[in-house]
């Protein structure tokens, strides 16, 4: 049987940082336009957690009962490393993400804004049929995980956290929702990267089988090439000053590098866990920078 520590192994507590990250700095944002709920805050923060660790034991029931979990270079699943039978699984993914419909139910009536209710039913969807279903898209390689990736757990995560207190969202809210969007995507590219012989061999067709090692640790660096000029720009656009957007820029260049070097470096196989790690911390750690220049500079 399981144990709780398994569980805890299964929810993949090193991907929670990018689900804490665009609340983080969509709430700041909201503060910056001067209308913020710690309420309705948290009440996104819970939604964003639940969805990511829905996901995680999604992903952990069907890329098991598929096979591809056979030959891991990281730690045993749940259902692919027989430690759970997988329906048992597959109701833990169903109670996070019926838990995450409840709450966020209760943050559209809170704030009137109902068209969300039917954006949270796509966002349980595709979490589902990233490896889910007879033609999961996780498995066809043609980017539509990147893309649900960046939508859902950038943009939608961030502006709708801001949307939901502030009733509004400029175009410097988008923009550095695409710099969250973009960290989430280098999160799940450094996973696959990692997994590239294993997913490989069992035809599971990510982004990095079909781009190869090389081009797929080029990609990665662009990404996060692309976030810290996305962290540059919205903050400009909310009117900080240009030297608080250089030190933005720093900052964010500055703390890239520890998840950025193994990549580029070439590391392989379990020597990518820190950076896999990292690049989560990274998330965090761009909010952080982000939102105290949003929240305390003039």
């Amino acid at each position: 049987m399981a144990t709780a520590r398994d569980w805890v192994e299964g929810a993949r507590l090193r991907t929670l940082p990018a689900a804490t990250a665009p609340v983080i700095v969509g709430t700041a944002a909201a503060a910056r336009l001067g209308a913020w709920s710690p309420g309705r805050a948290l009440l996104a923060l819970a939604v964003a957690l639940l969805l990511q660790i829905g996901v995680n034991f999604s992903n952990d029931y069907s890329d098991g009962v598929r096979g591809a979990d056979d030959d891991r270079q990281g730690p045993p699943r749940l259902t692919g490393g027989g430690l759970a039978a997988p329906r048992t699984v597959l109701a833990a993914a169903a109670a996070c993400f019926a838990a995450a419909g409840v709450l966020g139910l209760i943050l559209v009536q809170l704030s009137g804004q109902w068209a969300l209710a039917a954006v949270g039913v796509l966002a349980v969807a595709a979490a589902w049929f990233y490896t889910g279903g007879k033609h999961p898209y996780g498995y066809m390689g043609i980017g539509l995980s990147e893309l649900m990736v960046f939508v859902f757990f950038g943009l939608v995560a961030m502006v709708g956290t801001t949307w939901t207190q502030a009733l509004s969202s400029p175009w410097w809210v988008w923009t550095l929702a695409c710099g969250m969007g973009l960290i989430s995507v280098d999160l799940l590219m450094v996973n696959n990267i990692r997994d590239l012989p294993s997913d490989a061999r069992v035809g599971k067709r990510t982004v990095p089988v079909r781009l190869g090692d090389r081009g797929s640790r080029l990609v990665y660096a662009l990404v996060m090439v692309l976030a810290v000029a996305a962290a540059v720009a919205g903050v400009a656009g909310s009117g900080v000053s240009a030297a608080v957007c250089a030190i933005v820029g720093v900052l964010c260049a500055a703390g890239a590098l520890a998840p950025l070097l193994p990549v580029v470096r070439g590391a392989v196989g379990r020597a990518l866990i820190p950076s896999l790690r990292d690049t989560g911390l990274y998330a965090l750690a761009w909010a952080g920078v982000v939102s105290v220049a949003l929240v305390l500079a003039a």
